[in-house]
């Protein structure tokens, strides 16, 4: 987002924060189903995602206008979050998009805290996420614009049914409509991210050719908090091909120590020669 579109965005997000801090969790998930509702409107009519974000009109004119579409039709504290995003400045259309996007899945998330359930709703998007991967038949399923998308939603109710609490269901569904434009696994690493963010951790991506032990795994989370300076949220994905050590990634940083990494470099060295 551009500058004024953060500035608009904090607004409402510190507004979101406000209600959650007086609501029950429930409510709070209502109220974010609501506006990721908006939301998907917002994708769904170009036309009026411009006409929320002109600025010849005033901030004042642009909420009336959400006031008389969305009347009745969401919960008034979905509505009021939503109008004051629309109030705000807007650099582009699409970043008006992309904050209703994002206040609703900060509104589930923060809905999921409050119950004391974000830890696990991260790690059930997590291991969904490498279900997803491990499965070159259900990936095409699940990422096929052609399919419809209730067609694919049913499935992951399917597949997430008795398995993962109703909130993870919902973000996944919010990952299957291409969250922020991504894909689908760009979109389930983002959910992890801002589950974490939200628990004030960083997510480490590990990857070793068989699981660590709990006790590698809390030697290899201190280690990177000391780095970081926050808590390390370890998310670990076990592939043989990579034969031995591990390859962490903190962002846009990469640590690789992998067997794999280091014979590519020797073949390369004597592919120079």
């Amino acid at each position: 987002m551009q500058a004024a579109s953060r500035e608009s965005y904090k607004v409402a997000a510190e507004r979101l924060d406000a209600y959650v801090r007086g609501a029950e969790p429930s409510a709070v998930a209502t109220t974010a189903a609501d506006i990721l509702l908006v939301a998907d409107l917002l994708r769904r009519e170009p036309r009026l995602r411009r006409a929320l974000s002109d600025p010849a009109r005033s901030g004042a004119d642009r909420s009336g206008l959400l006031g008389e579409l969305l009347r009745g039709k969401v919960g008034a504290e979905a509505l009021d979050l939503i109008a004051s995003l629309v109030a705000g400045r807007w650099s582009a259309p699409s970043e008006l998009l992309g904050a209703a996007e994002r206040l609703g899945i900060e509104g589930l998330l923060a809905s999921a805290d409050s119950a004391g359930e974000l830890g696990e709703v991260e790690d059930e998007l997590f291991r969904f996420g490498q279900v997803v991967a491990g499965s070159s038949e259900l990936s095409s399923a699940l990422s096929d614009s052609a399919v419809p998308a209730d067609r694919r939603a049913t499935l992951v109710d399917q597949l997430l049914v008795g398995k993962a609490r109703p909130i993870t269901g919902y973000l996944v569904g919010v990952a299957l409509a291409g969250f922020g434009g991504r894909n689908l696994s760009g979109a389930l690493s983002r959910l992890v991210e801002l589950a974490a963010e939200r628990r004030d951790r960083q997510v480490a991506y590990v990857t070793a050719a068989a699981p660590l032990s709990e006790e590698d795994e809390r030697r290899l989370g201190a280690s990177l908090s000391a780095i970081y300076g926050r808590e390390v949220s370890v998310k670990q994905t076990v592939d043989p091909s990579v034969l031995g050590g591990v390859s962490v990634r903190v962002g846009s940083d990469l640590y690789d120590g992998t067997v794999l990494r280091r014979l590519n470099e020797s073949r390369n060295a004597l592919a120079k020669r």
